[in-house]
């Protein structure tokens, strides 16, 4: 059965939840999305028993530090299996041609040699682009360039084992420019920065961000069937997923989830 694996739901700053990453998988293999900030990807991971040896395939959508820096763990954990030969084929990291300058450097600043001699021949770049296709595990996946107002970033489209289709927008609200992508999906991730009814508070807009309102309009409007809410803030973590569920029910009719750090997300 494919599933979500969900490893980190919060934003840039948190400390009560992980920065935003997550798995797709098909139950044996896992495409991971993103990496969060720090080594408690390694952490999750582990409480969701995924074995790196199950993971071949890593999408970094930007070079923001809530997003790419749990790689350079990513890397040297797989790099040490590698070593001692118990990872089976290669690791493939999905990412911008800037993003693999920025991996390949901070690897070389951080990272022993034992670890980057494998960078090149079993730890492999592929470079995206806008409007690129590239089969990954049992799937074909559409990278596109979200349209990013800070900082070049890219999102993407599948369409998985049993016909669902799967549209991750990356940490900004949805553009008009993205419709053909995220139009009639059947999960849509969008992030949700805050309530509308604390934007005073959070101030979303100005970290060019949108609130679980907006998420919710675009979805109603896109005729998702099931919207995922994450890359939230933290301060009122225990009662997130009730609050933002009430708030979003007013503008989506369709199923809202809003999942806790370590929950499955089973695609039925």
């Amino acid at each position: 059965m494919d599933s979500i694996n969900i490893l980190g739901t919060g934003s840039a700053m948190v400390t009560k939840c992980y920065n935003t990453c997550f798995t797709l998988s098909n139950g044996q293999e896992h495409f991971l999305v993103d990496t969060g900030g720090g080594n408690t990807i390694l952490t999750n991971l582990e409480k969701l028993e995924i074995d790196l040896n199950k993971i071949h395939h890593v999408f970094i959508s930007h070079k923001h530090n809530d997003h790419i820096t749990g790689i350079f763990w990513i890397i040297r954990g797989v790099a040490q299996l590698i070593k001692d030969d118990k990872y089976n084929g290669n690791l493939t990291i999905y990412c911008h041609k800037d993003n693999i300058q920025a991996i390949n450097t901070i690897s070389s600043l951080l990272l022993e040699n034992k670890f980057t001699q494998y960078i090149g021949s079993r730890i492999i770049f592929s470079e995206i682009y806008d409007r690129c296709r590239v089969s990954i595990m049992d799937w074909e996946v559409d990278f596109f360039d979200i349209k990013s107002t800070k900082c070049l970033q890219f999102g993407f489209t599948t369409v998985l084992s049993k016909g669902e289709k799967v549209t991750f927008l990356g940490d900004e609200p949805y553009r008009n420019e993205l419709l053909e992508f995220a139009n009639n999906s059947d999960y849509l991730f969008h992030e949700a920065f805050c309530l509308y009814s604390q934007k005073d508070i959070f101030k979303p807009y100005e970290k060019h961000h949108a609130t679980v309102k907006e998420a919710c309009q675009n979805a109603a409007k896109l005729k998702v069937k099931n919207i995922i809410l994450y890359h939230t803030e933290d301060k009122n973590i225990k009662n997130r997923k009730k609050l933002y569920v009430e708030e979003g029910t007013e503008f989506f009719k369709g199923n809202i989830l809003v999942p806790d750090d370590l929950e499955i997300i089973n695609l039925v």
